[in-house]
């Protein structure tokens, strides 16, 4: 009993202090690293619901890209005439407009050092990159992953917004010049490719506009042999995308032709007009000091999403890949990162993160169907379908950049 009131002393009197310092005018900095899902989420839910009670508080939004990329899209985004840009690209400033001006800054830049003893952060702005450096109060990193091994593909943020709508839109180019295409890796991201090209292309009204599509999956079945992947495979056939299961690339080599030689694992070669590799994500944590990530690099954290051996520093999205990367769960960490930071600014305790009880996945089959479950549950296509593919969730981005989803 004297402990639990001690305890509460403790942060009734931390949280007195905070709101001396905040009445005296100096700023309380949190900085966020990452202009994605998590980032841009954690950004306003501070500044509209913690904001109000902590006045001198500050937001710091650093972000390499100056648009939101809603990246769940880029698998049809690939496809020419589907997607225009502003569905799934919008600029990040604006949708802070409404906050004081005081209260939130936008960086277009990249984080290139942290120092957690220090408490700075240095950060590359400018096509000159040139550098500066900021100090926190209060640390969020929500800087992604990023493919493995390729910079030639638009499925990650990883870029300006000129980088990123240049490389798409060359990508559409080559896949309207393509008669064969390879997409490599049958990850949710693999599958989403080869269904929109196949939905597509694996049988149109105009027969000339026929393309061969192959799915290569390092396992036997595709999504790692998920319960999902005979459900999958089954759609996959119906749009005329030929799977080639235990079918590992090795490397790639680019002829003179300008085609691809795709080397399998096996022995096999394949000659592609269009190579798409899906595979492997590496997280973006190359400017956190290592003691602070996992053997895979990613980013180490405690069950309040609180980055292990650090003082007030958080993480949350795909950087942490707990249990794995998903729109879902980043949606639900970064709400519990954001009211975790909140609760210690008011001298609160913190209460861990939770985010959906049981394991779901959904995989986009095209734009007419799907297949998923809900934990060990199936779901109905057309619910996969309802739920995910008929938009990928691009309606979402206008709310989710001005913050009224949140």
């Amino acid at each position: 009993m004297w402990r639990n009131l001690s305890s509460t002393r403790s942060r009734t009197l931390k949280y007195i202090l905070r709101v001396t310092i905040s009445n005296s005018g100096v700023l309380i900095a949190v900085i966020v690293l990452g202009g994605a899902y998590a980032g841009v989420q954690v950004a306003h839910r501070l500044l509209k619901y913690t904001k109000p009670q902590v006045k001198d508080l500050k937001v710091i939004l650093v972000s390499k890209n100056s648009h939101f990329y809603w990246n769940l899209a880029a698998v049809r985004a690939i496809v020419p005439g589907i997607l225009s840009e502003d569905q799934y690209a919008r600029p990040i400033a604006p949708g802070f407009a409404k906050y004081p001006a005081d209260a939130f800054e936008f960086i277009v830049g990249s984080a290139e050092d942290v120092s957690t003893a220090n408490k700075t952060v240095r950060v590359k702005v400018g096509a000159d990159g040139s550098e500066r450096d900021l100090t926190y109060d209060y640390l969020v990193v929500a800087t992604g992953t990023r493919n493995a091994g390729a910079t030639d593909v638009p499925w990650k943020n990883n870029g300006t917004h000129e980088e990123i709508t240049a490389l798409l839109a060359e990508t559409q180019q080559k896949v309207k010049a393509a008669k064969h295409i390879v997409v490599a890796g049958a990850g949710a991201t693999g599958v989403e490719t080869a269904a929109e090209l196949g939905f597509e292309y694996g049988n149109p009204k105009d027969a000339a506009a026929k393309k061969e599509i192959i799915l290569l999956s390092a396992d036997k079945e595709v999504l790692n042999n998920d319960s999902i992947a005979g459900n999958v495979a089954a759609e996959l056939k119906k749009l005329n995308v030929t799977i080639r299961g235990s079918a590992r690339v090795l490397s790639t080599n680019t002829l003179p032709d300008g085609k691809t030689e795709v080397v399998i694992e096996n022995g096999e070669n394949i000659i592609t007009d269009l190579y798409l590799p899906t595979m492997g994500m590496t997280p973006n944590t190359d400017f956190l000091p290592a003691a602070l990530l996992t053997d895979k690099k990613f980013v180490d954290i405690d069950e309040f999403y609180s980055v292990k051996g650090t003082d007030n520093v958080w993480a949350a999205g795909d950087v942490v890949w707990k249990p794995r990367g998903s729109f879902v769960l980043a949606d639900k960490q970064a709400a519990g990162v954001a009211k975790n930071i909140d609760a210690v600014l008011k001298g609160k305790a913190q209460t861990p993160v939770k985010t959906i009880p049981i394991d779901v996945l959904m995989v986009a089959t095209g734009r007419s169907r799907g297949a998923g479950r809900m934990g060990p549950v199936k779901a109905f296509s057309m619910m996969v379908y309802l739920i995910k593919g008929k938009t990928l969730g691009v309606e979402k981005l206008p709310a989710w950049v001005d913050g009224t989803s949140f």
